[in-house]
């Protein structure tokens, strides 16, 4: 090997790696009855010191695949902790392109910089955010933080000199992602200031309390800085009534962020109607890497402008270019350096188009609806209320043996871990533990929603 190139060698690289994606990708079509244990030589191999001298490629890679079939792989169909990714097959080559032009994003970058505004147009376009520019990021957290910045800018124009120099307030549900307090942490503004505006029995914002909220705040001379409205919690799913609160953000003038990181592709689905009013906020966080099925990183977020972002981020650095005056990216964005994050969502779409999306998004929903129905007929099993408005679905098994169905629960998703056929986690609702099964995989079938309430009855037995 010639230094740090490959040199010769890449032919018979790029044929490995050929076999041993066709066999990766084959695999996770199907589900594994268990998860592999960490072999003694495989522990070894990572509690090894800095290698000094070269080893040969394909058995460092074979190595690499080793390490990576004893983790746990959100591309499995049976994975449905959290919110997972799919590892879409697409969008993994072009993270492979992607990285080996290694584009930085930072500055215009010609054809690249071109590609993640239309690829950000099309997300828009996608959901129903119409004439919407975007920039992407490493996830959520990231977009949340960029949208909560740029409302703290619009809301406190000097608050890039002088700080936060009076009291502020920023109104989300009581169900709202941990996200949002994070990026009041960071941004400096301190929890104190998030009104965690109550939830109804559907688990979405109360409109009416929330006004209440602001108009108490007004009178006491606080500055709302932004109304963040949740597209898909993460724990039942739940959509706010956007548009309610839409008109009391614009009746207020306050800046509205909808966090649709998990839940906002649903608006391009017959599930629109829940998603009305998603035109009419200031700023959306969508996550391609959770229901549009790509690898991560992969999150934006949208905005109608520039104005807002350049006077957040703006800077005149002296190394960087200014062509005819324009922004670069990063006078736009959270980040400098950023990879070419929008490649694998453009492929996506070119390759798939976007009704296979939609029909993909489409049948995780009927999967959760098939999961209720089912859990809803058998007397061994609770459910809420209502049926999931997405792609989650909380169930809890009972049984008369184990009168704390918390408790029963709790131990009941370990087991599950430990059994290996299926990765699931729990949440915590009304101060109760549920199981939390979430479908944002376009691999899992309804075979996999008859086997986990199998799993679930032979385990529950066991215990």
């Amino acid at each position: 090997m010639d230094r740090l190139r490959i040199g010769d060698e890449r032919r018979s690289v790029l044929d490995f790696l050929a076999r041993e994606m066709e066999q990766i990708w084959s695999n996770f079509d199907q589900p594994r009855e268990k998860e592999p244990e960490i072999t003694s030589e495989l522990k070894s191999l990572l509690a090894t010191r800095l290698p000094e001298d070269p080893s040969e490629i394909t058995d460092v890679l074979g190595s690499s695949v080793d390490v990576l079939e004893a983790s746990i792989a959100q591309s499995r169909p049976r994975f449905l902790a959290y919110i997972g990714s799919s590892g879409l097959e697409v969008g993994a080559i072009a993270d492979f392109l992607a990285s080996s032009y290694d584009i930085n994003q930072a500055v215009d970058s010609r054809a690249a910089t071109m590609l993640e505004k239309q690829t950000a147009q099309w997300v828009g376009e996608f959901i129903g955010y119409s004439n919407a520019i975007g920039y992407f990021t490493s996830g959520g957290m990231v977009s949340n933080l960029t949208a909560l910045a740029t409302a703290r800018s619009i809301a406190l124009p000097n608050s890039r000199t002088s700080g936060i120099d009076r009291e502020v307030a920023i109104y989300s549900s009581a169900e709202a992602h941990y996200s949002i307090l994070r990026a009041v942490e960071v941004l400096g503004i301190g929890t104190d200031a998030v009104r965690s505006i109550p939830i109804d029995d559907h688990h979405r914002m109360r409109v009416e309390i929330l006004r209440e909220r602001i108009d108490e705040d007004l009178a006491r001379g606080v500055t709302p800085i932004a109304i963040v409205a949740t597209c898909g919690t993460t724990l039942t799913g739940a959509v706010d009534p956007i548009s309610d609160i839409a008109n009391v953000a614009n009746e207020k003038g306050i800046w509205l962020h909808v966090d649709g990181a998990y839940g906002a592709p649903a608006a391009g689905t017959s599930k629109a109607p829940l998603f009305k009013g998603l035109n009419l906020a200031d700023s959306v966080t969508i996550d391609a890497h959770k229901w549009l099925f790509v690898p991560k990183a992969c999150s934006l977020v949208l905005m109608k402008d520039h104005e807002g972002l350049a006077k957040t981020f703006s800077h005149h650095e002296a190394y960087m270019p200014h062509i005819f005056g324009d922004y670069n990216p990063v006078d736009l964005t959270l980040e400098y350096s950023r990879p070419l994050r929008a490649l694998k969502l453009w492929i996506a779409f070119k390759t798939h188009g976007a009704d296979a999306f939609r029909k993909a998004i489409k049948k995780n929903i009927e999967l959760a609806e098939l999961t209720y129905e089912i859990a809803s007929k058998r007397s061994d099993f609770r459910t809420l209320p209502h049926a999931p408005d997405l792609s989650i679905v909380p169930i809890q098994y009972q049984s008369e043996k184990h009168p704390d169905a918390s408790k029963l629960n709790a131990l009941l998703c370990e087991r599950i871990i430990e059994d290996g056929r299926f990765y699931i986690s729990t949440a915590q609702i009304n101060g109760e533990t549920w199981l939390r099964p979430c479908y944002t995989n376009f691999r899992t079938t309804e075979s996999d929603v008859k086997a986990l309430f199998e799993v679930v009855e032979e385990l529950a037995h066991s215990l």
